[in-house]
């Protein structure tokens, strides 16, 4: 089943795309200093909720890159729906292939997909030479209550055997020159929320569509990651979106 239509599906009944709540988007992007006319791009921008919130709230310009096309075609017909066809583009693109010139942007987000450059630390870098000298970067990015189970790793050795802690994720931003503005952390609720609906959204596309041939491998990978999540995630794995500041003196 190709990827990008397994996430669109579970992700169908999402506006947040990722486990934490509007309300504390809301919280985030109120906090944002930016000023109006400033430029943000959002890289991996799924739904582009977080852009479009922002870009309306600032009266800003902004640029959503995504490579799935399911999100970039609801981010459009977003984008549209909220009167903001004029400030902001969708592009479909690998968010590591999109060339954004240096210092070109006030703020650059990726919530949630840092592995687009390799991981967290290789995010940073990134996001550094795209912002101007000072400029806002926001991350969404997990990270580990406890050590995982052995189990639980042998899942997804690529990701859970390289989760660090929340502590830690701060201290590796610091270490790369940022300076922590704010860090909104999910609860319970907002994961709970965020693997509920994508069952949900899983079990009723199925009765939907039940000719479709991949309903069958869709189910399969569902309910194994609801397996997963009630039996090792839930008191395992945990979530922020971080707000910072690049260096002053630039990017290098």
């Amino acid at each position: 089943m190709d990827i990008w239509k397994y996430f669109g599906i579970t992700h169908r009944n999402h506006v947040v795309c990722n486990p934490t709540s509007s309300a504390k988007l809301d919280e985030l992007v109120g906090l944002l200093p930016l000023k109006p006319g400033s430029r943000v791009l959002d890289v991996a921008c799924g739904k582009a909720e977080i852009l479009l919130r922002t870009i309306g709230r600032y009266n800003a310009t902004g640029v959503g890159v995504d490579i799935s096309p399911y999100e970039v075609e609801a981010a459009g017909e977003r984008l549209i729906a909220a009167g903001l066809s004029d400030k902001a583009e969708i592009v479909l693109s690998d968010g590591a292939k999109y060339r954004a010139d240096p210092g070109s942007f006030d703020m650059a987000m990726c919530i949630g997909a840092t592995w687009v450059w390799g991981g967290y630390r290789g995010t940073i870098e990134a996001l550094k030479r795209i912002v101007v000298p000072g400029g806002l970067i926001a991350i969404g990015e997990p990270f580990k209550l406890k050590q995982p189970d052995p189990e639980y790793v042998a899942t997804d050795p690529d990701f859970l055997a390289t989760l660090i802690t929340h502590p830690e994720n701060v201290a590796v931003a610091r270490e790369a020159g940022l300076t922590l503005l704010y860090a909104l952390v999910s609860n319970q609720d907002d994961w709970d929320r965020y693997e509920g609906m994508q069952t949900l959204a899983a079990e009723t596309y199925a009765l939907e569509q039940p000719d479709d041939p991949d309903v069958a491998e869709l189910l399969r990978r569902r309910h194994e990651a609801d397996e997963q999540y009630l039996r090792w995630g839930r008191d395992t794995v945990n979530w922020a979106m971080y707000l910072f500041n690049a260096p002053i003196e630039g990017s290098g």
